[in-house]
This record gives structure tokens, C-alpha cells and sequence, in this order.
């Protein structure tokens, strides 16, 4: 964060100072929530959460070397005493922000919104100093103290916005107003929270409704529901996507031998070849929005087709691609899933083993709502059309749905089994993997089916499944 005094925070989150015996003393390091990342001239945010109190760390904090602690109460230590700790932390990253007067890119989306920050902040590093979300910390909480990594020497700060409900991405714009809104689709994400896609779009939109005139809104132009989104802004619109009218676009998209999409880069300042190291053809569209903000931002098509062709993936457990020494082939994408990305990775499996034998091992994806039953019969149905090899659905009823689709779909019978859970999907594939396999792992987040991965990959004891 940039050099502040206690007074001056305390005095922007409107503050009570509270044994504090020199009010100029400043604070030079990192503001975390989290005691055991307190560095020298710290500020320590003192949330008091459901299960721990960060309260009651807060002489910890001091110890390790915080300058103070933000709080709703006074702790015993230097302190500035707030009624609303999470609004406190909002303002002082809107009032860092705005010092810095940096390029604000927002993005959001029901799907690939990680990613695609990620290729975004490896593409504007060749460009300028970049501050950009770590993993997927894009709530109310982790979006303030990402803004509040930067520092006077940043240019590019690249938020990840999400939300589970209208109102919730207007919020987080309100702590750092963007310059750059960028919305990458509209799923079925969340639909059970939002009650249905119209409502995720509103939601969604919230992002370019909050652009000034003089800003750009980057929007996908082969979603219906996020081009209309052009209506509701003040600023500039441009296009990506591989519509013909799209202003960054692909055309030529093929994927090699190994999965991994290529093909030609077209903005409106030139063209260059891009051949992707991510993996799946999904990642396409990711590319073309991280284009366009980046021609946005003065780069050339030269420069961010190489930038593209050599950005790797940032996050764990996001289409995370590793050989064994067998030639079996894990791919885990655990951290999450929603129709859309179950699709797409599904696809990616495919492409990538040709010639092999393909495992699907696929768990419940949550908050659907009313639509989950229909939405995990149809991932199964695909795994049938797509000449996935063998599924493994694992869990309660969500799993079932998913076996039951892909038996119906094509009377699999040995080709589709559905376990209770990842110890016994860990037991199947032992028993069954063969030398040049590949094995798809993906479910919600909440399901912890990122063990199967681990457990194939790490050589755990049989019948134990390493979590990690």
C-alpha cells in the first residue's frame, strides 16, 4: 500500500484512534486480515467472522510487527476503532485508488472470469506495472485488499468482480470506480441465488452501468444477453468475440495435437498468430477479451499475440494439466463448475485424447436450483455424444443425475458408474487406469473432489485419498 499515517487513515475511514501514542506513525507494509501474514508496518483488519475472531489475534498482530489495527472495538493495542470494519476497509481502498489515479480493468462474467484475469494481467505485465486479484479473492473483502497492493509505481489494476445477487458488483465498482468493465458471458452460474439468467445479466450489467463516459466497456459479442449489455452504458463499447462485427476477433481457430487452441488474432491495429499454452477451446474467448482490453490499453497486436501465446495458468486447479510417469494424463479442474465450464471442459478432454481412453470424473455442480436436475442430465448426455470413454459421477443425488443422463443417453452400462465419493472414485481408478489415460476431475468447489487429483498424482497409499 502507499505510505499513509494513522492519521490519515483514521481520518478517511472516518476512525476513532485508540492507544495510539504517535498518531504520525505510518503505515508501510501490507494491510492483510490474516495474523499470520503480518510483515513489518502491517495494518491488521480485525474481522469477526463465524467461526474465529480476528479480535482476538490482534496482540499477535502487533508483535509480528503491525503498525495498528483497524477494529470494531479497541483491542489493547494501537488501534482505529470503526463501526463497520468491511466498510472501512472499502473506503480506504477507494481513497488509495483514487491517489493513484491508475487504469481500473473490472471483469466479471458466470464463467472464466479467473482465467481470463489471469491472461489479462500476464499480457499488461509486458505492458506496466500490473496489480491484479490473486485466485479468486473477488468479494467484498479480497477486492479491497488486492486494490491496496498497489502501489505508486502500478498502472494496471485488474479487479475480478463477482456476484450473487443484483446489487453486489455495483457495490464492489463503488470501491474502485473502474475505467475498463469487461464482461465475459452470462451462464447459468449461481442461477438458483439469482432465479434465472435475466436476472444474472441485470446483476452482471451493473459492471458498465458504473463506467464514466470517457471509459470502455469490453463485451463479448457472441452473447445475445451481455451484447445487449452496450444499451446500458455511457461509455465506449468494443466488441470481441468471433462474430464477424466483433472489433477483436478470431477467425481460423483450430486446436493443436495436444488441445491447446491457435489461431489468428485480429484487432483493429493489426493482426498476429496466437497459439494458446492453456488447453481447450473455450480459452479462445478468454484470450480475445484479454486482447481487447489490452489493445484498449495501447498495445499492439504483435505484442499481445506473443504476450497470449507464452501466458500459463496463474491458478490452481483451473484445467491444471500434469503427466505421470505412466503417460496418464490428470487434468484438474476442481475449483469449480457450472453447466457452462463442465461443457467446455468435457470438450477440452476430448480434444486432448484423441487416440486414448478419456475418464470424466465429474461431480454435483451447486446452486442450480430448479434447473439442476435438467442440468446435470444433460452433462452426462454430452459425455455420451462426445465419446468420452468412461464416466465416473461421484457423490449423492446431483451424481446420479449425471450417470443416469449419460445412460439414457446412450445405454453406457459399464461405461458410466456412479461412487459415493472421492475415496471410492480413487479405488476405481487405481484399479482401472491404463498407461496413456486421461483423467478429467471437475465438480463445485464445495466438494473437495480436487483429492481424486491430488490421490492420482501423488502417489498416496492405497485406500487413502492425500487432502491437501
Amino acid at each position: 500500500m502507499i505510505a499513509l499515517s494513522l492519521a490519515e487513515i483514521a481520518a478517511i475511514v472516518g476512525g476513532q484512534p485508540h492507544d495510539i501514542p504517535d498518531p504520525s506513525v505510518t503505515v508501510t507494509g501490507p494491510v492483510v486480515i490474516d495474523s499470520r501474514q503480518v510483515a513489518a508496518g502491517s495494518l491488521f483488519v480485525a474481522f469477526a467472522g463465524e467461526h474465529v475472531d480476528g479480535h482476538d489475534y490482534a496482540q499477535r498482530a502487533f508483535e509480528a510487527g503491525a503498525v495498528a489495527v483497524l477494529a470494531a472495538r479497541p483491542v489493547g493495542v494501537p488501534a482505529i476503532v470503526v463501526d463497520d470494519v468491511q466498510g472501512a476497509l472499502g473506503a480506504l481502498a477507494r481513497d488509495v485508488v483514487r491517489r493513484l489515479g491508475t487504469d481500473v480493468v473490472a471483469l466479471t462474467g458466470s464463467s472464466g472470469k479467473t482465467s481470463t484475469k489471469d491472461l489479462i494481467a500476464q499480457v499488461l505485465q509486458r505492458h506496466a506495472p500490473t496489480v491484479f486479484t490473486p485466485g479468486s479473492l473477488n468479494n467484498e473483502i479480497g477486492l479491497p485488499l488486492t486494490a491496496l497492493t498497489a502501489g505508486p509505481e502500478t498502472r494496471h489494476l485488474v479487479l475480478e468482480m463477482g456476484a450473487r445477487g443484483v446489487g453486489h458488483i455495483r457495490y464492489l465498482t463503488g470501491l474502485t470506480p473502474p475505467t475498463i468493465g469487461l464482461v465475459l458471458n452470462v451462464g447459468s452460474a449461481h442461477i438458483g441465488e439469482f432465479g434465472g439468467r435475466e436476472q444474472i445479466a441485470l446483476a452482471k450489467g451493473e459492471l458498465v452501468e458504473s463506467l464514466p463516459e470517457d471509459g470502455c466497456a469490453v463485451l463479448n459479442a457472441d452473447d445475445p444477453l451481455v451484447r445487449a449489455m452496450a444499451s446500458r452504458t455511457k461509455a465506449r463499447v468494443l466488441l470481441f468475440g468471433e462474430a464477424e462485427d466483433a472489433d477483436v476477433r478470431a477467425e481460423n481457430v483450430r486446436l493443436t495435437a495436444a488441445g491447446q487452441p491457435s489461431f489468428s488474432l485480429h484487432t483493429p491495429s493489426g493482426c498476429g498468430d496466437v497459439t494458446l499454452r492453456l488447453y481447450g477451446e473455450h480459452h479462445v474467448s478468454n484470450a480475445l477479451a484479454a486482447a481487447a482490453v489490452a489493445h484498449e490499453l495501447g498495445m499492439s497486436a504483435d505484442e499481445i499475440a506473443r504476450a497470449l501465446s507464452e501466458a500459463g495458468t496463474l491458478s490452481r486447479w483451473r484445467m491444471e494439466v500434469t503427466e505421470r510417469p505412466d503417460g496418464v494424463t490428470v487434468v484438474n479442474d476442481a475449483y469449480n463448475a457450472n453447466p457452462e465450464s463442465m461443457r467446455a471442459a468435457l470438450r477440452a478432454l476430448v480434444a486432448m485424447g484423441k487416440g486414448r481412453r478419456t475418464w470424466a470424473v465429474l461431480g454435483p455442480m451447486a446452486e442450480l436450483g430448479d434447473e439442476s436436475l435438467t442440468e446435470h442430465d444433460a452433462v452426462g448426455r454430452l459425455a455420451v455424444r462426445l465419446n468420452v470413454s468412461k464416466l465416473v459421477a461421484v457423490g449423492g443425488r446431483e451424481a446420479s443425475w449425471l450417470q443416469l443422463g449419460a445412460y439414457n443417453e446412450g445405454s453406457w452400462g459399464e461405461e458410466s458408474v456412479h461412487v459415493s465419493d472421492a475415496q471410492a472414485a480413487v479405488d476405481l481408478l487405481r484399479s482401472e487406469l491404463r498407461p496413456g489415460d486421461v483423467v478429467l476431475v471437475k465438480a463445485s468447489r464445495s466438494i473437495g473432489l480436487e483429492r481424486v487429483a491430488f490421490a492420482l498424482l501423488d502417489g498416496a497409499a492405497e485406500g487413502e485419498v492425500a487432502a491437501r
